[in-house]
């Protein structure tokens, strides 16, 4: 028997340490690294079954070339060199016609890697002078506002809610997407700490707070600037702090009278004592710590909705407590040397951005200039994931469109590829992954061989730029080469990597940054320009956009290009969708693993009590759901676990699975946020009847 330790690549902000048993070559036994400070030997629901996932009997072993049309399904296997050969050959062609800006890399965090992703993600395509991808699916706006106001992304340790008296959970369920933080919440509600949920949805979080507040959707900055209000009119604010630590103050209080309780009521639907009542309890229990997650801020407002809840601990002079301030991201702690990773420096200048919640509107023409004619997907399912699939799927079936798919499995969108490459999961390949909910970085060693001819992300691009006639030598290295190279340019500037070498992570397997305080901002000295809380940023307004925290009103009509609805969609009758993360799926890995499958059930879509009695619905009807971008088809459950008005289905879903070939990404708006070319999943109009 063979103990071999690695980590779960996956979306989350755990980033587990894991354990494989290897007899024969074969692993037996995977579970949690009990030695690991944060997983302490257990995993969640997603990932505990992860080698059904490894031996799944649908892995792709094989390159395939597709023949026949598009989507129909009909393959011929062909060998690694006639793969490679065609895609260089292919490209070559594209280049001398159109550049290689109309060749577009599509990847996401299908795996976090600094390697498997970080690496696989840049430098190949950096040389090449491919189109980058503005990375902006998941929390753009939120990071960006942080920034903005805070300086940088640091995040209380998850262990330090033991010393909260009180808890705010705003627009985030960490049982299902941070479980490994629930164990410390549980333990500090056990010695008192109260714990608010604020969410539209009662999500399995909100099941065991003290308190769950559903606003509708998309008003949470209005909700934050409310509470603000209140503590200011009643005098609950510090002034002293926000005088000595923040920039923007006086013109911030004066924004705040225009947001009084029963105006924010209006807005919300939170009732105005409500707002009263949360106002005064966070003003007068502290520490206090509001955790906040992406979800929050996945809408046409998000990064102002940010903004304003980043001004609430500052109001009382939370931030620098043990306790107390904001949770998000742990991620600005270490930031790896970008040179060394990317090694843009030697490349030709970048390649121009596409925003990859565009991707169906860049593939049908809004790219044009050169337009894209070839597009190579790893680590992501676009096709699944992204916004307004119609859209993603009539792109990917354009007959001048050569599409490369390189995955675990024949998903949504390598169905519609030209060529399949077959990839390794995260027992199969080396890798060095650091967290956004911790500061623990763990080393993942490949624990078994991969299946048939599968190779990794990394090993894919090696072979690229050598059939692309790339002779630098960054291009070559192996990924163990590749993480020394980055980890010693990276400690050159940031002392929280001295000691963490590629030896001594192999050797121990997790290493835990050794931070002077675990208390973010203990010194209240903030890394913005101003070295203060930024209430008004100036940086923002010499972009054009508001430089204090505020709200907009900004609907969404059920279409993205303007086309008038026809009567099947009066407006009186339209509901707000919100597709959060699905308990058993890591977006939309795992939504093949039929155990998985089963304990999520059959693709649903809550709605009230009260709106389903107008339409006629009950639990267990199939419904269809549609707009002005497409439809779906789910079973419906009538619950009050969302609040009227709203309609909540998980996302994840592959649509070759589901009722109708489509899942609830055919409804959502591909329309950008407020900041940072941020998605808009939660801003969507839907209208529901039954089937």
């Amino acid at each position: 028997m063979t103990i071999v330790k690695g980590a779960c690549p996956h979306d989350c902000p755990d980033t587990c340490g894991v354990i494989t048993e290897v007899e024969n070559g074969r692993a037996v036994h995977f579970y949690g690294d009990p030695d690991h400070p944060i997983t302490k030997g257990w995993l969640c629901a997603k990932v505990r079954p992860y080698l059904d996932h490894v031996y799944h009997p649908d892995r792709l072993q094989h390159p395939l070339r597709r023949v026949g049309a598009k989507g129909g399904g009909q393959w011929q296997r062909i060998s690694w060199d006639e793969a490679i050969g065609e895609i260089g050959q292919r490209w070559q062609a594209i280049i001398a016609e159109h550049g290689a800006e109309a060749i577009l890399p599509y990847s996401y965090s299908g795996t976090l890697g600094m390697v498997q992703m970080g690496a696989a993600s840049s430098r190949f395509w950096n040389r090449l002078g491919a189109s980058q991808l503005e990375r902006s699916i998941c929390g753009a706006a939120a990071e960006f506002a942080v920034r903005m106001t805070l300086g940088v992304r640091h995040s209380q340790p998850y262990d330090h809610v033991q010393y909260s008296k009180l808890v705010i959970i705003w627009g985030h369920n960490p049982v299902s997407t941070a479980p490994h933080f629930m164990p410390f919440l549980r333990a500090a509600q056990r010695q008192g700490t109260q714990v608010v949920v604020i969410d539209p949805r009662r999500t399995r979080t909100a099941v065991g707070a003290d308190w769950h507040i559903a606003p509708q959707p998309a008003t949470d900055g209005a909700l934050a600037l409310g509470l603000a209000h209140v503590i200011v009119n009643e005098g609950l604010h510090d002034e002293a702090w926000l005088t000595a630590y923040t920039v923007g103050w006086p013109e911030l209080r004066a924004r705040l009278s225009e947001y009084p309780p029963e105006r924010v009521a209006q807005i919300t639907g939170v009732p105005a004592a409500d707002i009263v009542k949360l106002a005064r309890l966070y003003a007068t229990t502290g520490p206090a710590l509001i955790k906040i997650a992406d979800g929050l801020q996945r809408n046409r407002v998000g990064g102002q909705t940010v903004r304003a809840i980043c001004a609430l601990p500052a109001l009382t002079g939370q931030y620098g407590q043990r306790g107390g301030g904001l949770g998000y991201s742990t991620s600005g702690y270490v930031k790896w040397d970008g040179r060394a990773l990317s090694h843009g420096q030697d490349s030709p200048p970048l390649g121009r951005e596409v925003n990859m919640n565009r991707l169906g509107a860049a593939l049908l023409g809004e790219v044009s200039d050169p337009p894209i004619k070839s597009l190579y997907v790893f680590g992501s399912n676009p096709a699944a994931i992204a916004p307004h699939a119609g859209k993603v799927t009539t792109g990917l079936q354009r007959a001048d469109l050569f599409t490369v798919v390189h995955e675990l499995f024949m998903t949504d969108t390598a169905v519609y590829a030209d060529i399949v490459l077959p990839a390794t999961a995260q027992l199969e390949h080396a890798d060095l992954h650091k967290a956004y909910g911790h500061t623990v970085l763990t080393y993942n060693a490949p624990a078994i061989p991969p299946p048939g001819e599968a190779k990794s992300n990394w090993d894919v691009m090696r072979l690229l730029a050598a059939e692309m006639g790339f002779t630098d030598s960054w291009l070559q290295q192996t990924p163990d080469e590749v993480i020394e190279e980055v980890l010693t340019e990276t400690a050159v500037s940031n002392p929280l990597l001295d000691g963490a070498t590629l030896a001594r992570l192999k050797e121990a397997g997790s290493i835990p940054l050794p931070l002077a305080t675990a208390v973010p901002f203990a010194d209240l000295r903030f890394p913005t320009p101003s070295g203060k809380v930024e209430l008004y940023c100036a940086a923002l307004a010499a972009q054009g956009l508001d430089p204090l925290p505020g709200y907009e009103a900004v609907g969404d009509d059920g279409t993205d290009d303007g086309r008038p609805l026809n009567g099947q969609f009066p407006p009186q009758m339209g509901l707000t969708l919100i597709s959060a993360a699905a308990h058993h799926f890591v977006t939309s890995t795992f939504a093949n693993q039929p155990a998985l499958v089963q304990h999520e059930g059959a693709p649903f879509v809550e709605i009230h009590p009260d709106d389903a009695a107008v339409r006629g619905i009950v639990t267990g009807d199939v419904v269809v759901v549609a707009n002005g971008r497409g439809w779906c088809e789910l079973t419906a459950k009538v619950t009050d676990s969302v609040r009227p008005g709203v309609v909540a289905s998980p996302k994840g879903r592959w649509s070759q699975h589901q009722r109708g070939g489509r899942n609830v990404n055919w409804l959502t708006s591909d329309a950008l946020g407020d900041m940072a070319g941020q998605s808009t999943f939660h801003s969507n109009t839907v209208w529901i009847r039954k089937r």
